[in-house]
């Protein structure tokens, strides 16, 4: 009976959190528009599909890739070669990105706009190395506890001179790039490695030292992004 309850529980706060966009949706089209919701009976199946979809990701999430990453983070520590810790990270980082459904959705549109000049896997795997290059120096800055500005600042200031010379379409996508790999899968296993990791070595703070790594995964996303757009000129 407790299980059932919880799993309602769940089901009803995915729901609570869909409800207020689609009531503001059908709003928008029947009242301020003045047209009908179109196909209402898929409309409807999908409704249900969008929340059900909610609950199993979030259920999945909380059950699978959290635990998980804090726990791979939590046992890097174990390697004892820097080296090797940085790679991993790499490794993660440009696999996650890969599978990250907001970035694939970003990339068939880039591709279709740029009429196949901009080639969708060309961007992914563009994307998937700067994630990958930042993942790796955020966990480089856990394990020297470098302060996170000392990291950040050089970062902002190559990404800035990066943009004089970058195409001008390519600072677009670099920025949309980087806001869709803050997505369900990279964020979810990112901050568990960082924040287990953190926790691992003891004299960390995991709240300085755990957090601010989806920022840099997203700065290296600029910065590959524009080399793209700078090498494709050349």
């Amino acid at each position: 009976m407790r299980i059932i309850m919880d799993i309602l529980q769940s089901l009803w706060q995915a729901a609570r959190n869909v409800l207020p966009l689609i009531a503001m949706l059908v709003i928008c089209q029947t009242m301020i528009l003045k047209r009908p919701v179109p196909n209402v009976r898929s409309f409807s199946v999908g409704l249900v599909f969008v929340v059900l979809g909610l609950f199993f990701f979030l259920k999945g999430i909380s059950l699978s890739l959290i635990p998980m990453g804090e726990e791979v983070g939590r046992s890097l520590v174990v390697l004892d070669n820097k080296v090797y810790i940085i790679a991993i990270a790499f490794v993660i980082g440009y696999a996650s990105t890969l599978v990250e459904p907001g970035l694939q959705a970003l990339a068939a549109e880039v591709e279709e706009v740029s009429v196949g000049a901009i080639r969708e896997k060309i961007l992914i795997h563009t994307v998937a190395l700067g994630v990958g290059s930042g993942m790796s120096l955020g966990l480089l800055k856990i394990l020297n506890s470098i302060p996170s500005r000392n990291v950040i600042i050089p970062i902002l200031i190559v990404t800035a001179v990066l943009i004089l010379f970058a195409p001008e379409e390519f600072v677009g996508i670099a920025f949309d790039a980087a806001s869709a790999t803050t997505g369900p899968v990279n964020i979810p296993i990112n901050m568990a490695i960082a924040i287990g990791l953190a926790y691992a070595l003891g004299g960390a703070d995991p709240l300085l030292n755990g957090f601010g790594l989806v920022g840099l995964t997203s700065l290296g996303t600029m910065v590959t992004v524009l080399l793209l757009g700078i090498l494709s000129r050349l």
